[in-house]
């Protein structure tokens, strides 16, 4: 009888211990792992090397929930036929990140990537550096998340922490937006609390106005986890420039791991 009291109350635990994991993983945040790096590199020399399509495919391998692209006019990293090529091999989630041009949006719809991001770069912007304006760009924003949403697109906007900015994100009809998060990885070393907050309060914003919350921009595993654990609703995080660094040194496996490990122990 005491055998099989002990084998009832394992049981028991060994259910609820797999009822959390799952319920774990269902609520942590996806990463995405944004490969533009490696473009860079391989554009650097010519050729083929490195293999960008086998390092999204090993990315999703080790367990990368997305692979996130943003190529721009001069093909300066990612190249037009490299999302072609991309969209052949990922299984996850691929994420188009992008200024919405005309050719950017023929390519959009030409992919059909599960998202869209739509980014305010000019053509000759080293990286995102701003937000957008929703409500000065409102007429042009609503008319491009229309044309991504009747092609079943989501669609997410790069936002920064403005009520305002994210009220118009609503407005225009976005299904999420993809907080910029460059100030609060500036301040993360000298006062994590104060740059953390607004942030915490734009993802109220966002919540009550039915947005889903992505976040990108200089987040590393220094800084993921503090993040992670204040953003209530935080859905995604696109890492690249971060990520990639630290792959250089840690291997790209090891990195992927310990970066989805910073969304997952808490």
């Amino acid at each position: 009888m005491q055998l099989d009291a002990y084998i009832k109350i394992y049981t028991i635990y060994l259910y609820f211990r797999t009822i959390h994991t799952i319920l774990t993983i269902f609520s942590m945040a996806r990463l995405s792992v944004n490969i533009n790096k490696i473009a860079t590199l391989r554009n650097a020399r010519g050729g083929g090397l490195p293999d960008l399509i086998k390092v999204a495919m090993d990315c999703e391998r080790f367990g990368a929930q997305g692979i996130t692209v943003h190529p721009r006019p001069d093909e300066r990293h990612i190249r037009y036929q490299d999302v072609r090529d991309l969209k052949k091999v990922v299984k996850t989630e691929f994420n188009i990140e992008g200024y919405p041009s005309k050719t950017f949006i023929d390519l959009v719809l030409e992919v059909k990537p599960e998202q869209v991001t739509l980014v305010p770069d000019s053509p000759d912007v080293l990286t995102s550096n701003a937000g957008w304006n929703t409500i000065e760009n409102k007429e042009m924003l609503a008319e491009v998340v229309s044309i991504f949403k009747k092609a079943g697109i989501r669609t997410s906007l790069f936002i920064e922490t403005s009520k305002e900015m994210i009220e118009g994100a609503a407005s225009v009809g976005a299904d999420r937006i993809e907080l910029y998060t460059e100030s609060y990885a500036n301040l993360y070393a000298s006062n994590k609390e104060e740059a953390v907050k607004p942030f915490v309060e734009s993802a109220t914003v966002a919540l009550e106005c039915g947005l889903g919350i992505n976040a990108g921009h200089d987040l590393s595993l220094e800084n993921l986890r503090y993040f992670s654990e204040r953003i209530e609703g935080l859905l995604e995080v696109s890492i690249g420039h971060a990520l990639i660094s630290d792959a250089l040194y840690l291997g790209l496996e090891n990195t992927v791991q310990r970066y989805l490990r910073e969304l997952t122990e808490k």
